[in-house]
């Protein structure tokens, strides 16, 4: 099934992108740190402006909201997100823990997602109501239907560490099967291709997750924040699943 226009430029997009970050990476680039406390290069502003440029030259009418380059028509229609390096830390102190996120929005509902990992060696993407995939090959949510048959990664847990629900949260990982902390875009390949069954992260921003949102739910999954409610530009939690057990995980966390 040939993808639509829409996957298709977020695909050359973000090829376009892996070239620029290629270029840079593992070259000593100097670091710039932005109010929030986070570093930034010329790495990242450039890819975002090579993804913007592709974007916007394809569709005009779109909105756009950029980690680097800023935000214009948030009320458009159709609303792209794009984290042009998602991962700056692992990408200045070099190891391939990083990774290219663009995303669609369209009237507020995430629908196309393609998640680049080009030193890690890894393109995910999808589209909601016509499938995901791991660079050529179609993925799909694994059935695993309890906790304790369960394998879950976490990222960062700084919030949900220091608030009401970690005693829950404890409780639930003594009834997993399995827990890791993959991280960042990998635990959510992993999770639409059915290697592991949930993740749980209660410090991100939208930009950081919308594609990787798009790719699991394309897959069969599931994702909500921490709260069960659908993912929003303000969203700073995720809890995403196979989709069976997203209730009872769910649950679980509340306590």
């Amino acid at each position: 099934m040939p993808h639509s226009p829409f996957l298709s430029t977020a695909l050359e997009a973000a090829r376009a992108a892996a070239d620029v970050v290629r270029r840079y990476y593992q070259s000593n680039l100097a670091v710039t740190i932005k109010a929030d406390k986070t570093p930034v290069t010329e790495a990242d502003v450039e890819t975002e402006k090579v993804i913007r440029g592709i974007l916007t030259a394809r569709f005009p009418d779109h909105g756009f909201y950029g980690e680097e380059t800023g935000q214009s028509a948030l009320d458009a229609e159709y609303l792209w997100l794009v984290d042009p390096i998602d991962g700056t830390k692992a990408f200045v102190r070099e190891y391939p823990m990083f990774s290219t996120q663009i995303a669609l929005m369209h009237r507020g509902r995430l629908v196309v997602g393609v998640s680049s990992a080009p030193a890690y060696g890894e393109l995910a993407y999808g589209e909601i109501g016509t499938g995901a995939w791991l660079g050529d090959a179609p993925i799909r949510v694994s059935e695993v239907e309890t906790i304790e048959g369960a394998a879950l990664s976490t990222g960062n847990l700084k919030t949900l560490a220091t608030g009401p629900q970690w005693p829950a949260f404890g409780r639930l990982v003594g009834r997993l099967n399995r827990i890791r902390g993959y991280g960042d875009f990998l635990h959510y390949h992993l999770l639409a291709a059915g290697k592991i069954d949930a993740v749980v992260e209660s410090d991100v921003n939208i930009l950081d997750i919308a594609a990787c949102a798009v790719i699991v739910e394309a897959a069969g999954g599931r994702v909500t924040d921490l709260a069960g409610q659908p993912l929003t530009l303000a969203s700073t939690s995720v809890l995403a699943t196979n989709g069976r057990l997203h209730d009872a995980v769910l649950a679980a966390i509340r306590g």
